[in-house]
């Protein structure tokens, strides 16, 4: 062979190597997982457990759990016990363009029957609880060198002075709650063991400088003395770790996909929605199944093709009775049964502009993370989708 078509024929080969790799890493789902606190900040310390150590042992077993899937590519901000500065944190997840960013502590109170967890996304509601738990986080802030003017003058014993801060929460709030939700049904599913709080909002200055969905999870309150110990458990951690990975796993399949043929780069506020593959021997099951009444309001509609809005209220293992008087009040309500869990949704409207009324008025009711869903033909599909 002619050295010139030699070189031609290595140059080519060269190429389809690196764009093989380039497409197969731009598959990837890149998530950065945050241990809370580290080195000199402790945390929360009670009776000999320490949050540090807590929060970095389960990060580690999440990691380890995520990284056996070929798709998953895990980020962490410590695998060590240093200190990382909380910006930093943030800065390291957005370095690695990471699709999600995911920051574990342990929670605290000086009541020690407090227990359960809560996963928080970031945001401004004033809930004095909601204050209190980022104000406690935050103040690890004043730790880190020249930190007031790091934090553009930010007081960590007042979160509502982050009011008056840039805030990029709007254009990945929605993911955000849909990861943390996920987080929450998944500690739930874990029954009696772990009491799910719920999904929160709180100005946390960890979250507050990533540009993805982000989610803070409190695993558990280090204070009570029974679920302190399971936090600090071998057992116990191995329980929760289990519990974020299949709710990271399970946000990544619902909005990134999870099929071999995955080609399309996806940004955090899309979703693919998988195809089923029609088999006449086995009928594909949708995957969010909408109980029977439902059903039929869908098959009513004259054009298959609309696109029915519900409000998400709340996700729970216990099944309730669909009456106002369980949801505060609230008429029309539905509810769906997927993977042990009880999500039940409020309304149904194919005007995404009376969608965001009733969500408005499920949020002043009370439900304060309540958020908009989307079907179409039954199947969930993502709010973009809808609209477009």
């Amino acid at each position: 062979m002619h050295i010139t078509n030699k070189i031609k024929v290595y140059l080519t080969l060269f190429l389809t190597i690196v764009t093989l790799g380039v497409n197969a890493q731009s598959n990837v789902f890149k998530v950065t997982l945050d241990a809370g606190h580290g080195a000199h900040d402790f945390g929360a310390v009670y009776s000999g457990r320490v949050e540090k150590n807590i929060a970095l042992a389960v990060v580690l077993k999440v990691g380890k759990l995520l990284e056996a899937n070929p798709k998953i590519d895990v980020i962490y901000t410590r695998k060590t016990d240093v200190f990382i500065d909380l910006i930093e944190r943030a800065n390291i997840a957005n370095r690695a363009d990471a699709n999600i960013f995911v920051s574990i502590h342990c929670n605290a109170n000086k009541n020690t029957v407090a227990d359960g967890t809560e996963t928080y996304v970031m945001g401004m509601n004033k809930i004095a609880s909601n204050l209190e738990a980022a104000k406690k986080e935050n103040s690890v802030i004043t730790l880190e060198k020249d930190y007031k003017q790091k934090y553009e003058g930010f007081d960590p014993n007042s979160p509502e002075t982050m009011i008056g801060m840039t805030l990029m929460q709007e254009e990945y709030l929605d993911n955000s709650i849909s990861l943390a939700s996920k987080v929450e049904e998944s500690f739930g599913a874990l029954g009696k063991k772990l009491r799910h709080g719920g999904v929160k909002q709180a100005p946390f200055m960890v979250l507050h400088k990533a540009y993805m969905p982000r989610v803070l999870v409190e695993m558990g309150f280090i204070s009570n003395p029974v679920e302190g110990d399971k936090l600090n458990s071998e057992e116990g951690q191995n329980e929760i770790a289990r519990a974020i990975a299949e709710a990271i796993v399970s946000y990544k399949n619902e909005y990134f996909g999870s099929g071999e043929a995955e080609t399309t780069d996806v940004r955090p506020s899309q979703k693919i929605i998988e195809k089923p593959i029609k088999d006449t021997s086995t009928p594909v099951k949708p995957r969010v199944i909408i109980n029977s009444s439902e059903l039929k309001k869908t098959e009513l509609k004259k054009n298959a093709s609309d696109v029915i809005y519900k409000v998400q209220l709340s996700a729970s293992v216990k099944k309730l009775a669909l009456e106002p008087k369980n949801f505060k009040g609230l008429n029309s309500i539905s509810m769906s049964y997927d993977n042990k869990v009880y999500k039940y949704m409020y309304g149904e409207t194919s005007d995404y502009d009376e969608a965001q009324k009733q969500m408005q008025e499920a949020r002043n009711k009370g439900f304060n993370s309540a958020f908009l869903i989307a079907f179409r033909n039954g199947e969930k599909i993502s709010i973009q989708e809808a609209i477009k």
